[in-house]
């Protein structure tokens, strides 16, 4: 056998380092953090399915429905998503508990589309403690767009104070002598959406007339809606949640009492609002709104909710789709599939919030034209925009522009 020569004993070293040096970098562009392999993704949820709040379970259902339908496709990057969903009936308590479960027990990756002001006020401290990401909440407080101080929090829906500032410009601008009187719910919810309105209206903040706060305890808010027509109010506001919007709505169409009234965005569904109000009390109503309506006809044929509907079909086929949580559930989750993609393999608890933290003008199939979600690594708040509606006949019907709840513009 021939000896090998010392340019073919250079060659084969070189080709050894090549390979070696390959290798390494293809096992080093894998990591890991605590619920993900090269397999599986854990993930995190806590939805009120039962108590006063359940019919927001119908977000948690269709996140679910989301991910099963990835996870049929072949997954995230080769990794089935496995999608832990527990039950906190809107009780904070209930919340802490479950998210000690999730993190401790279960050993999920994330947190991810936790519903509820109160819930998620209650996990916060905990979930940044453990450095553990609490992504794209379901709920609209200002405090989620804090990155300094809780750098694993981050918030998606346009936030209540952005929604309340709009209805405000609104307000000024329509009905500049208008009388307002207000029902919030008496938690962080309802606090963040009245100080916005508050803000909004600045230049007059008199023109609020009456203020009543309610406890999700409460069986009925009637007494409270009567209470707000004796301060003979041109404008009632509702920062509810949708049952209360539905109660609310149905109140001032017995009294055949006629103000002009708005709706905060989270109890503005037609399947679970304004239907069980009555459609004969729920005209004129109006509210605000970063995504499509899917009642709309002139949405039909259109890409997005093509899509929503097809999966809706398929994966959760007796939800009713006009239920606008559904919709939410489905554009929250169709967002964290696309921070996962991003990840690649670097499925570390920094990387996910690294990725979280870089959207730009990211657009979804299930938002209005023109509103897209853009954050940055001190921009915690995914959505700024919204559209003004009115419910008209058996759906709502969008006016005006895209405008922003700032209190710059």
């Amino acid at each position: 056998m021939p000896r090998p020569t010392r340019r073919r004993v250079a060659t084969l070293f070189l080709s050894l380092a090549v390979v070696a040096t390959a290798g390494s970098v293809a096992f080093a562009q894998k990591k890991y953090d605590t619920g993900a392999s090269d397999t599986e993704i854990k993930i995190g949820n806590i939805v009120p399915y039962s108590g006063p709040a359940s019919a927001y379970g119908v977000v948690g259902k269709a996140m679910g429905a989301v991910f099963r339908k990835v996870n049929d496709e072949g997954g995230i990057n080769g990794r089935k998503i496995n999608f832990i969903s527990y039950d906190d009936a809107y009780s904070p308590p209930k919340a802490v508990e479950q998210a000690r479960k999730l993190i401790e027990s279960d050993e999920v990756l994330l947190l991810f589309g936790t519903l509820g002001t109160a819930s998620n006020t209650a996990i916060q401290k905990y979930v940044n403690a453990k450095k553990v990401p609490q992504l794209f909440v379901a709920t609209g407080a200002t405090k989620w767009n804090d990155p300094k101080n809780f750098p694993w929090t981050m918030g998606w829906l346009p936030s209540y104070q952005s929604e309340s500032r709009s209805y405000a410009k609104y307000l000024s601008k329509e009905k500049p002598t208008a009388k307002i009187a207000v029902l919030y719910q008496n938690d962080d919810m309802g606090k963040d959406y009245l100080k916005g309105l508050k803000d909004g209206l600045a230049g007059d903040p008199s023109r609020i007339v009456a203020e009543e706060s309610y406890e999700v305890a409460e069986p009925t808010i009637d007494s409270h809606v009567v209470r707000l027509k004796s301060s003979n109010p041109d404008v009632i506001i509702f920062f509810t949640t949708p049952k209360f919007g539905a109660q609310a709505i149905k109140k001032v169409g017995e009294m055949n009492w006629k103000p002009v009234t708005i709706v905060s965005n989270v109890s503005a569904s037609t399947a679970t609002v304004m239907r069980p109000a009555g459609l004969e009390n729920s005209q004129g109503v109006i509210s605000a709104a970063y995504a499509k309506d899917v009642s709309d006809p002139q949405w039909a044929g259109d890409p997005g909710i093509k899509a929503f509907d097809e999966l809706l079909s398929k994966y959760l086929p007796d939800t009713n789709r006009v239920d606008a949580s559904a919709l939410t559930g489905y554009n929250m989750a169709t967002t964290m599939v696309e921070v996962l993609k991003r990840c690649g393999d670097d499925l570390t608890r920094d990387n996910i919030m690294k990725q979280a933290a870089s959207l730009k003008q990211f657009a979804q199939g299930g938002l209005l034209p023109g509103i897209t979600l853009t954050t940055a690594a001190d921009d915690f708040q995914p959505i700024e925009q919204l559209q003004l509606m009115q419910f008209k006949g058996e759906r709502w019907q969008l006016f005006g522009d895209v405008i922003s709840g700032e209190l710059s513009n």
